[in-house]
């Protein structure tokens, strides 16, 4: 179930199997001048059937949006063995009910994914970015917040905080991380003039916030580089010996600084580290709690610690899962995101199309 069955330049489609790697793809399409957005960090390690699963997204969703955007068609088995297609092939289409927004994000829990016909646009041309480190995470959100505010649409806007950072430098031997309180990287991407017009313009905004250092990167080698960087740190963290629970709350943008603060009282609270980074440009920071199991309550103290980020989140009118969805690992909080008509109706939906539940059993549905 890995192939690229079809990449049809005229359509500004794809049509792929489910084992399709996200790496595989991008780079098939791209040697087209094809461009597939969507962009989970760990590309080489994630798989389309399991992005359209749990609608993943990625540094770029600011500017081009998550998996559920760039997916026309499904090819999808039932439970009862019945193979069901859904959408097309055409980039608009109205016919009846949107059976294939259905299905994104589903979990496994309403059908299996066999074949994904996807959007795909046109590659940009160019693009640049910057990295900047900061004394503390207030100029990097507020520097953040004046690009946005300056009418800048990046494609990606990723912030890390200190505890990050510090593990990164001893993973990657890249002394200049272990200095700073929080991290910035910032990319653009468009037609070439147009970016060698943006990028100064972008980076004094940066300075006026008294980065520590801001760094360059033009062109895809050397934007590569910084973003090998950020695929680090999830390999970083887990270098350091500790668990790593990984949660993917959202908060709206404008309570980004208000994150920080308050993971940084709960470590204090529950003596855990809490590492948070990841996508600052729509709110969704991956807030890892780690761990040492073998201390005394490690268990317990982990579960309150992340009782009271999931209620605060809510409370703020965020999310308790932005990509990675609820499965198994956030079952527990399940009745606090959703009220209970809500799961009713889930319930329903589930029964519908799985009535013997054999599909994905045992999760939140």
């Amino acid at each position: 179930m890995n192939h690229i069955k079809e990449i049809h330049a005229a359509d500004f489609v794809a049509v792929v199997q489910s084992g399709v790697s996200t790496q595989k793809l991008q780079e098939a399409v791209e040697k087209r001048g094809l461009f597939y957005p969507p962009d989970p960090a760990s590309r080489a390690d994630n798989f389309i059937g399991g992005n359209v699963a749990t609608n993943a997204g990625g540094p770029r969703c600011l500017k081009y949006g998550v998996t559920r955007d760039y997916v026309l068609g499904l090819e999808v088995v039932l439970a009862d063995g019945a193979i069901l297609h859904v959408g097309g092939r055409t980039h608009k289409n109205k016919t009846g009910f949107d059976l294939t927004r259905l299905f994104v994000g589903s979990e496994g829990l309403l059908g299996v994914v066999t074949e994904v016909t996807l959007k795909l646009i046109p590659l940009p041309p160019f693009r640049a970015t910057l990295a900047a480190g900061f004394d503390s995470m207030k100029s990097a959100v507020c520097a953040l917040q004046k690009i946005l505010a300056g009418g800048f649409i990046p494609s990606a806007l990723e912030l890390a905080d200190a505890f990050t950072l510090a593990a990164a430098a001893k993973h990657t031997g890249n002394n200049r991380l272990g200095i700073c309180r929080a991290y910035l990287i910032v990319e653009l991407d468009g037609q070439r003039k147009s970016i060698h017009s943006e990028l100064p313009a972008v980076e004094r905004v940066i300075r006026r916030h008294k980065p520590l250092f801001v760094e360059r990167g033009c062109g895809n080698d050397e934007c590569e580089k910084i973003w090998q960087i950020r695929r680090e740190f999830s390999d970083a963290l887990r270098a350091t010996g500790l668990m790593k629970l990984n949660e993917d709350i959202v908060v709206p943008r404008g309570k980004l600084e208000e994150l920080f603060k308050f993971t940084a009282k709960l470590q204090k609270k529950h003596n855990l580290p809490i590492a948070c980074f990841g996508h600052a440009g729509d709110g969704n920071i991956h807030t890892n709690v780690m761990v040492d199991f073998n201390q005394p309550r490690a268990r317990q103290r982990a579960d309150a610690a992340l009782d009271e980020l999931f209620r605060q989140v809510l409370a703020w009118g965020g999310a308790i899962t932005g990509e990675h969805g609820i499965g198994l690992a956030k079952k527990r909080w399940w009745p606090l995101a959703v009220s209970k008509k809500v799961r009713k109706l889930h319930s329903t939906i589930k029964t519908a199309l799985d009535p013997k539940g054999i599909l994905n059993p045992g999760k939140f549905v």
